[in-house]
């Protein structure tokens, strides 16, 4: 008896660890700023500003995704900068995204909305996509901050990062092709991208998948 009672703290012990993640994705602001730490290292002021969090907001919830060891973070200059504390929680947050959006129907109906609201943005699948790009008939414009860029990015696709995409778009043919990716699939930047694109007479697409499907 007495070690099956040890046996029962053991498994106690372990399943409080365990806890400790769960504990730290239970608000949507801390899920949010691990999404924007996936697509790259950031700063508090950087997160505050992706996110529309105070500052005070946004520190309190990293303190709380250190503590469960989520994050890390280093000094650069007067700046703190954090990131996922590990690659394996990029793939635990995919897996993640993918569960909910199988046994949550809210999911896709919040995206089916979303596309009713821009019914004249078409989708690129990614493996139209590959084709369209290997044949080059097609560019492939990275709407995301340069920072997120540069963490990493598919071969080919130019930095277009969405406040600059006016300017860009002012000095390229009518005839080229367009197709524009974001964080995820899920981004609204990427829909309201392509929809000032068809406004401004170009073919333009809405990439499906999100930028960690692309490198996958």
């Amino acid at each position: 008896m007495e070690q099956l009672n040890l046996d029962f703290s053991f498994k106690e012990r372990l399943y409080q660890q365990y806890a400790r993640i769960g504990k730290s994705l239970s608000s949507d602001k801390r899920l949010e700023i691990l999404d924007l730490l996936s697509n790259g290292p950031k700063s508090v002021e950087s997160i505050s500003q992706h996110s529309g969090m105070t500052v005070a907001n946004v520190s309190r919830h990293l303190q709380i995704l250190l503590d469960a060891q989520l994050v890390k973070f280093n000094k650069k200059g007067n700046y703190v900068i954090y990131s996922l504390a590990n690659p394996e929680i990029l793939e635990f947050l995919m897996s993640l995204w993918k569960i909910c959006e199988i046994q949550l129907s809210d999911i896709p109906r919040i995206k089916d909305e979303l596309l009713q609201k821009y019914e004249d943005v078409q989708t690129i699948s990614k493996s139209d996509l590959l084709k369209k790009m290997e044949s080059k008939t097609i560019v492939v414009l990275d709407i995301r901050s340069k920072d997120e860029y540069e963490a990493g990015h598919i071969s080919g696709a130019i930095s277009v990062p969405l406040e600059e995409l006016d300017e860009y778009l002012q000095n390229l043919p009518k005839d080229v092709p367009l197709a524009a990716y974001c964080k995820g699939p899920y981004c609204v930047y990427t829909t309201h991208a392509v929809e000032e694109m068809l406004k401004k007479g170009f073919t333009a697409y809405r990439i499906e998948e999100g930028i960690h499907d692309l490198l996958r």
